[in-house]
C-alpha cells in the first residue's frame, strides 16, 4: 500500500466499491491530537475502509505569490510533518491504504466543510492538536462541522472546553 499526497481539485478516487466511505482524519495546519489519530486510524482497520488525512491549512490571498508559484511550496512544519507521517506510517502498516490531501483555502474552515461534502466519509475525525491550535479559531471550526457536515463526526470528549 502507497501513501499519496495530492492538492484538492484532482478526482476523488473512490476506493474499494461504489459504496465505499472513507475514514477522514482533519487537521487545520497543525499536529494530529494523539488520541484522534489512533482513533482514526483503529477504525479504518475495523472497518475494512481507506484512511483520508487532510491538512486544511490558510491560503493568504496574495496574487503575487501565486503568479509565482509560491502558493504551492510546503509550510508545514517539522512537527506537523511528523505527526501526519506517524499516522499514515501506522494505518499503512496495518494494511490501510492512506491518501494525504493538502487543502489551502483563504476560508480553511468553509475548505473543511467543502472537502468533507467532496469526500462523502462515513466518519471525519476532527483532529488537530488544540493544545497548537488556538482556541477560538477550534471552537469556529468545531461549531462550523458539527452545524454542517451529515457524517458521523468524531471530536475527543473534551473537545467542548477546548472550543
Amino acid at each position: 500500500m502507497s501513501v499519496r499526497t495530492r492538492d484538492r481539485g484532482t478526482d476523488i478516487v473512490t476506493g474499494r466499491g461504489a459504496g465505499s466511505r472513507p475514514v477522514l482524519l482533519a487537521t487545520m495546519g497543525v499536529p494530529l491530537d494523539d488520541e484522534a489519530s489512533a482513533f482514526a486510524v483503529d477504525t479504518a482497520v475495523e472497518s475494512g475502509q481507506r484512511l483520508v488525512m487532510a491538512n486544511v491549512t490558510a491560503l493568504e490571498p496574495l496574487r503575487m505569490s501565486i503568479a509565482l508559484g509560491y502558493d504551492t511550496l510546503p509550510e508545514f512544519t517539522p512537527e506537523v510533518s511528523a505527526s501526519l507521517r506517524r499516522s499514515a506510517e501506522l494505518a499503512r502498516s496495518l494494511g490501510v491504504q492512506v491518501e494525504r490531501l493538502r487543502v489551502r483555502s483563504p476560508r480553511p474552515i468553509e475548505a473543511l466543510v467543502e472537502l468533507v461534502d467532496d469526500v462523502r466519509p462515513g466518519l471525519l475525525v476532527f483532529g488537530p492538536d488544540r493544545r497548537v491550535l488556538r482556541r477560538r479559531r477550534y471552537g469556529r471550526a468545531l461549531r462550523a462541522v458539527r452545524e454542517r457536515v451529515t457524517c458521523l463526526l468524531w471530536v475527543p470528549a473534551d473537545a467542548d472546553a477546548s472550543g
